[in-house]
């Protein structure tokens, strides 16, 4: 079996698929793997660091497609609606996709690869179970964005993260909040903390009150009564726009007293919900930086301008995408980690062998024999 490795053309894209340290793993289990010529050179990873470790290199993409019977993408068409319609075309019935492929918000384009019996597999799809760690893809880049995260808002904040006593006078240490505990928020809070930040954390589900209070944060609880926050996969339920409302009015008074918020709440699927309004962002103190990590699904953030970086009233709102493509060597060596355990999941004897009783597969599983076979994809085609 060839595992074909495409260079990634989604702009300013700077990871790979699969980075030369896990091709000897790839080799031993017997695949064969067919670079496309300068997919890892923004990464840091040239040609010939692939061939050093048993892979060939494909002078074309077009080769690319026509030799590989699996094809590793960051992202594939549906994440990448411009660049990636080109791919199309190059693929043929029989061949699997595996990547991210923004199925729930690109359902014509699921139709499109099914309509050429392209077998596809969506990793932001993968469920937020035990077995499946060391696939998620979503919580490998959710680390690299919180790392990141903290870093551009400490660059931008007129003053420095930690507790200094110097002889020129003592310098008190930045307040920073984390709105949102996942694997980004957690990553968020400890690197702040490292840097010698006083951090504090708000989340809708009380549970991760111990986990803020491990890495060393103060937990912030609002008196809410919320609904079921946790859906299918262990991702987040979202919410009624009324608790959003009364959300927001007592997050307030959180929000401004403190130097730098991040927020990092996102529902797969749908828009980011609004929890930092204008009116909250005008009572920040000047100098202040709201740092959206959900800015490519919209913004947690009234006033957020996905790509871009604004000030309003002295505050900036930073509204950087995708931060993993900015730590492309360890973003990528995650990925790669992720999508090959995916595959060795996916084959036995050297054969695809899909288990559709296995949650893992089924979860992941958007098309296949010229059919979208994931409910909730089908489910929005029809709508």
């Amino acid at each position: 079996m060839i595992i074909g490795v495409a260079k990634e053309t989604y702009p300013g894209e700077c990871r790979v698929a699969m980075v030369p340290a896990s091709l000897p793993a790839m080799v031993k289990a017997g695949f064969e793997v067919l670079v496309e010529t300068g997919a890892g050179l923004p990464a840091a990873f040239p040609d010939d660091a692939y061939t050093e470790k048993g892979a060939r290199i494909a002078a074309s993409r077009k080769e690319l497609f026509e030799k590989s019977d699996v094809i590793f993408q960051i992202r594939s068409a549906g994440a990448n609606p411009q660049a990636g319609q080109a791919d199309l075309a190059l693929m043929r019935r029989g061949l699997v996709v595996i990547g991210l492929a923004e199925p729930l918000t690109s359902p014509q384009v699921v139709k499109a690869l099914a309509d050429r019996g392209v077998t596809l597999f969506a990793l932001e799809l993968m469920p937020r179970v035990s077995r499946a760690q060391s696939m998620d893809v979503l919580s490998s880049m959710a680390t690299i964005a919180g790392y990141k995260a903290v870093l551009l808002a400490a660059e931008k904040l007129p003053r420095v993260f930690p507790l200094l006593m110097t002889a020129a006078g003592t310098l008190t240490p930045a307040h920073v909040l984390v709105i949102g505990v996942g694997v980004a928020g957690l990553m968020a809070i400890s690197t702040a903390r490292r840097l010698g930040a006083v951090v504090e954390a708000y989340d809708i589900r009380p549970s991760v009150k111990e986990q803020v209070q491990s890495v060393g944060a103060k937990f912030v609880e609002l008196p809410l009564e919320t609904a079921e926050a946790e859906g299918a996969g262990g991702y987040a339920r979202a919410q009624s726009e009324e608790f959003l409302r009364k959300q927001r009015e007592l997050l307030g008074e959180v929000v401004a007293k403190n130097d730098v918020v991040i927020t990092t709440a996102a529902v797969p699927g749908k828009k980011a919900p609004v929890l930092v309004t204008a009116e909250m962002v005008r009572h920040m103190a000047p100098g202040s930086v709201v740092m959206d990590l959900a800015a490519e699904y919209g913004g947690n953030c009234e006033l957020t301008r996905p790509g871009e970086t604004i000030v309003e009233k002295g505050v900036a709102i930073i509204g950087t995408t995708n931060l993993p493509s900015t730590v492309p060597a360890h973003a990528s060596q995650m990925f790669s980690r992720n999508v090959s355990t995916f595959l060795t999941h996916l084959v036995k004897d050297g054969k695809f062998a899909f288990d559709m009783n296995d949650e893992i597969t089924r979860s992941t599983l958007v098309c296949r024999d010229g059919q979208v076979v994931h409910p909730q994809v089908a489910e929005r085609l029809k709508s």
